[in-house]
């Protein structure tokens, strides 16, 4: 199924209280299989211009949780036993194994059962179902055949994107984020207006939007690894060090500096979702509401 799916990772969780972690904004679509217990998703508040912050994300209590592109960090919180396989997909692969437009899962975290897939009509009626299979199976390698398998199904079903769509999100991908939009629709062949509709259905989010959190992504890890904000802005196509930090803030909830502090000061690891790469930060339970300021007081990530 490669390179349309980009990876599965099995967890099982037993741990002694509550945990909570931030997950930012990747280029990935993800796909929790849950075994059991539910996971709790709320939005950041968003800091206003001026005033406020403004409510994010209504929080649900899910299951199995399907999520999209989007721009915007999420909250997860588990009572401190989770079990499930996490699958990252291309979303360009999403597009074909949901069969539904992307858009409609942008910025969104919902039960892949409102999509009203049907993995195997004779063998499970729902994502659900699918779920409580895999659980029940004996060991991770058994569980990940039997996702092969099924993927395999839905491949062979669901709509084919288009050779362009997957070709300009290559090359996006490849660029980290800095391929002009322009050059992009000249490329495959589109007008800028056919590629903003076309990554809207197939990937989710238009071309700016998505290059947005390809930067990001980048500058994430090259500030984990050591580089300065300087540097890193220049590396990643930002204007400058303070284009860099808004883009920060927008995107992940705080500030470059507040991010790398609160890594280094987690109590415990975050098990990022794409290797290499700092997605997430283990936050503590009691971090008060979902807003950015009561959040990285409470982690060290704030002078």
């Amino acid at each position: 199924m490669r390179p349309g799916v980009i990876s599965y990772r099995g967890t099982r969780l037993a741990l002694a209280g509550p945990r909570r972690r931030l997950e930012v904004p990747i280029g990935a679509v993800t796909l929790l299989l849950g075994f059991g217990r539910p996971v709790r998703i709320s939005g950041l508040e968003r800091p206003g211009r001026a005033g406020p912050d403004t409510p994010g994300r209504p929080p649900v209590s899910l299951v199995s949780v399907l999520s999209g592109l989007g721009t915007t960090p999420v909250l997860g919180e588990h009572d401190g036993h989770m079990a499930g396989i996490e699958v990252l997909l291309m979303p360009w692969a999403a597009f074909t194994l949901f069969g539904t437009a992307l858009h409609e899962l942008a910025d969104r975290t919902l039960d892949p059962d409102a999509l009203g897939v049907r993995p195997d009509p004779g063998r499970w009626a729902s994502v659900a179902e699918l779920a409580d299979a895999l659980g029940a199976l004996p060991s991770w390698s058994a569980r990940f055949h039997l996702l092969d398998e099924v993927f395999a199904r839905w491949s062979a079903t669901g709509p084919p994107p288009s050779a362009r769509t997957v070709r300009a999100w290559g090359e996006l991908v490849r660029s980290r984020g800095t391929a002009p939009v322009g050059r992009l629709a000249e490329e495959v062949g589109w007008s800028v207006r056919q590629l903003e509709n076309r990554f809207r259905e197939q990937i989710g989010i238009g071309p700016k939007a998505a290059a947005r959190v390809l930067r990001l992504q980048r500058a994430r890890g090259m500030l984990a690894a050591g580089h300065g904000q300087a540097e890193t802005a220049a590396a990643c196509g930002y204007y400058d060090q303070a284009h860099l930090s808004g883009e920060f803030k927008a995107l992940t909830g705080c500030t470059p500096r507040q991010f790398t502090r609160a890594r280094h000061a987690a109590s415990a690891p975050a098990a990022d979702r794409l290797a290499g790469q700092p997605t997430s930060l283990v936050l503590p339970a009691g971090a008060g509401p979902a807003a950015p300021s009561a959040l990285f007081s409470k982690t060290g990530g704030r002078r």
